[in-house]
């Protein structure tokens, strides 16, 4: 049985109360972090070095660290808004793309990143971003494009940061976050289900002047069936005018030259 627009308004608003209390929990979780720093010494024995076996540890805790408040900040304030919107269009998809997107972010920057300390929740970021993105245009439902649009509006700078461009900032990070924001929305566009279509008043006041199917309506009548509208009350009568024939200029016509 299909959900009633009140009930579907309601699921929405519980989904979305869930998915920031989730993504405002996380970012809670990563400031208590960032401000216990100075207790938990050095840190960057928990980073990211890519081509290092020790550094390899770092593809699941560097996500949580950062350099700076606001590294921090810039961060959270992406993972509060993209976490939010995905969790509220997609919380299936939500729930199995996070773990895929945690981890390929940091093997993709373990595999191809500079000898360097890499931290950050910006893989993250970027593979919740494009997975809005790529879902967007893999749906094509009115929740996704909107959702996909919201993203863009407040994060579209993003789109330039998966490429070098300042100095001290994991790029290589970024890029593999988009790497496997883009396979997740593949993997999982169908995981939710569409959205319950709108119908509109005008719709069902045309369905019940017009009782037909689909069939009736494209199968044209057969001649048979078709009314006749006119009749003709007289045989058709009428005089024939002769017309001479046209002759061309510079040719002789039949009474001598023309």
């Amino acid at each position: 049985m299909d959900a009633t627009p009140q009930q579907h308004a309601a699921a929405v608003r519980d989904r979305f109360q869930n998915a920031l209390l989730a993504s405002l929990a996380f970012v809670a979780l990563l400031g208590a972090i960032f401000f216990a720093g100075p207790w938990l010494g050095d840190t960057q024995a928990w980073s990211l070095v890519p081509q290092s076996w020790p550094g390899l540890v770092g593809v699941l805790t560097a996500p949580l660290l950062h350099g700076s408040a606001g590294h921090w900040l810039g961060n959270s304030s992406a993972l509060l808004v993209l976490g939010t919107l995905v969790g509220t269009v997609y919380p299936k998809a939500a729930l199995r793309a996070l773990p895929v997107i945690w981890v390929l972010s940091g093997v993709g920057t373990w595999i191809i990143g500079r000898p360097s300390f890499h931290i950050g929740a910006s893989g993250v970021t970027h593979g919740l971003l494009f997975l809005l993105l790529f879902l967007g245009l893999l749906r094509r439902d009115r929740a996704a494009i909107a959702a996909a649009l919201i993203a863009f509006f407040f994060y579209g700078g993003m789109l330039l940061t998966v490429l070098p461009r300042e100095a001290g900032v994991s790029w290589e990070y970024h890029f593999s976050g988009a790497v496997a924001g883009i396979v997740a929305a593949l993997i999982w566009r169908r995981a939710d289900p569409q959205p319950p279509r709108q119908r509109y008043s005008w719709e069902d006041e045309e369905e019940a002047a017009n009782p037909l199917d689909d069939a009736d309506i494209l199968e044209p009548p057969r001649p048979q069936d078709v009314p006749v509208l006119w009749h003709r009350q007289h045989p058709p009568q009428g005089v024939v005018l002769p017309f001479r024939p046209r002759v061309n200029p510079g040719r002789e016509g039949p009474d001598g030259p023309a």
